[in-house]
């Protein structure tokens, strides 16, 4: 009984203990990235991922979401049968999407390269991404049906698998590229990237499998696989399409910040590096104790659907403002803290004073940060998608407004101003967005 008192706190502490390895390992693995592929080759590996994060929030992004909310609405109804059902239909949408996306991406990638991404060592790159998109399809959508059953091990553990897995592989290739006389090169980041997904995969669907082995679910009679696959369908256009704008918005931020970088008078290759320190160096440490807040936002999904479902206001308002309550003690504590270690951190970990200029000026968005993951997660959880989109829109078209206005005359430093802009207004417009349900009737 216990366990089941307190599944957002129990979901959030497993979350947050292999989010803390996992980060571990990744902050690490990053350092040994900027010591073996150096600024320029993390800030063109860093280049991939607009594109990356478009064919996830294409594939991908909407039926997690819609897997989760109708699992975690069906079992606060007491219908456990149709949950394992809700699973496959969204596994079927999403890998069908997938496996068109990874083709597509692999036969243009030289095009997508020269023509949008303006870095023609890119193309190689994106060919090896291309692959890790079906991988990432199967194993969110299993995550999904887990987060959905409030049941976390599964897809921590696969989070944490996949991280090893990766950074593994790249050693490897280090060590061999070593024996060979050769420089580690971009591509093995990517390679350590489609392996890690894979791994996560089969972890995922192992677990799967064995569930099914020990717990022979039979599909229930009469189950309109039709309607749900039709509801599921409208529940996860609307969240992949906002992903997918929001991603090619982010695409476009990408592209134009090391453009921009070169009309304030910097030479290509040190724009690139420029990039790869604020996007690769910096924000790994700014980003870090996000592993927390990122483990609540995961459950706070389910557990507020699962309260719309019950018609449970209450208990949605006591949610909304103990997310307050915590993230943002928890940010202006993160903001002190870098404010007094940042030079040190980015001189002691990455020998680079520009990284630590960087954690500097962006601790300032750490309360903001943090606090936008979760109000965000909890919009989805109410189903309130369109609300989370415009805001999400507002804030990347106030950071693209700093890079074509600030960046050509200040510098890095109008795009840093462009994202505490962003973080400060979104959060704003976030909390203004759940004022209703923070004051029920």
């Amino acid at each position: 009984m216990k366990k089941k008192k307190h599944p957002l706190i129990a979901g959030t502490l497993i979350l947050t203990l292999t989010g803390l390895a996992s980060r571990f390992i990744g902050f690490f693995y990053k350092i040994f990235l900027s010591r073996t592929i150096g600024a320029e080759g993390i800030g063109i590996y860093q280049m991939i991922f607009p594109i990356y994060g478009v064919c996830y929030a294409f594939t991908t992004a909407g039926a997690e979401i819609a897997i989760s909310r109708f699992v975690s609405g069906e079992m606060a109804r007491g219908k456990k049968e149709q949950a394992r059902s809700i699973l496959w239909i969204g596994l079927a949408m999403s890998l069908s999407l997938s496996l068109l996306t990874s083709f597509l991406v692999y036969k243009n990638a030289g095009f997508l390269a020269v023509h949008l991404l303006h870095e023609a060592r890119c193309a190689d790159l994106l060919r090896i991404m291309s692959v890790t998109v079906p991988f990432g399809a199967c194993h969110s959508c299993i995550s999904g049906y887990y987060y959905g059953l409030q049941k976390t091990a599964v897809p921590a553990s696969a989070q944490l698998f996949e991280q090893l897995v990766r950074v593994a592989a790249v050693y490897i290739i280090y060590q061999v590229s070593l024996e060979e006389g050769k420089a580690l090169s971009p591509a093995a980041a990517v390679i350590g990237l489609v392996l890690g997904e894979f791994a996560s995969m089969l972890f995922t669907l192992f677990a799967i499998s064995s569930e099914s082995l020990h717990n022979r679910t039979v599909k229930p009679t009469g189950f309109p696989a039709r309607r749900y696959a039709k509801r599921m369908f409208l529940e996860a256009a609307p969240v992949s399409a906002n992903r997918v704008c929001m991603n090619l918005l982010g695409s476009a931020e990408a592209i134009l910040l090391p453009l921009t970088l070169q009309q304030y008078g910097l030479a290509p290759e040190r724009a690139l590096s420029v990039y790869g320190t604020l996007t690769g160096m910096a924000m790994a440490f700014i980003q870090f104790p996000s592993v927390l807040t990122n483990a609540v936002s995961v459950m706070l999904l389910s557990a507020v659907s699962e309260s719309q479902a019950a018609g449970n206001k209450k208990q949605i308002a006591r949610t909304i403002k103990k997310t307050i309550n915590l993230c943002l003690p928890l940010g202006i504590a993160c903001t002190l803290f870098f404010l007094l270690t940042g030079k040190t951190l980015g001189t002691f970990f990455f020998k680079s004073e520009m990284a630590g200029d960087f954690i500097i000026t962006l601790a300032w968005i750490c309360p903001f940060l943090y606090l936008n993951s979760t109000l965000h997660s909890i919009l989805n959880g109410l189903g309130r998608t369109a609300a989370g989109f415009i805001n999400n829109l507002i804030g990347v078209m106030i950071r693209i407004f700093f890079i074509l206005t600030f960046v050509p005359r200040f510098g890095i430093q109008g795009y840093l101003w462009g994202i505490l802009a962003n973080q400060l207004f979104v959060s704003f417009l976030n909390i203004n967005a759940l004022k209703e349900e923070r004051n029920p009737a």
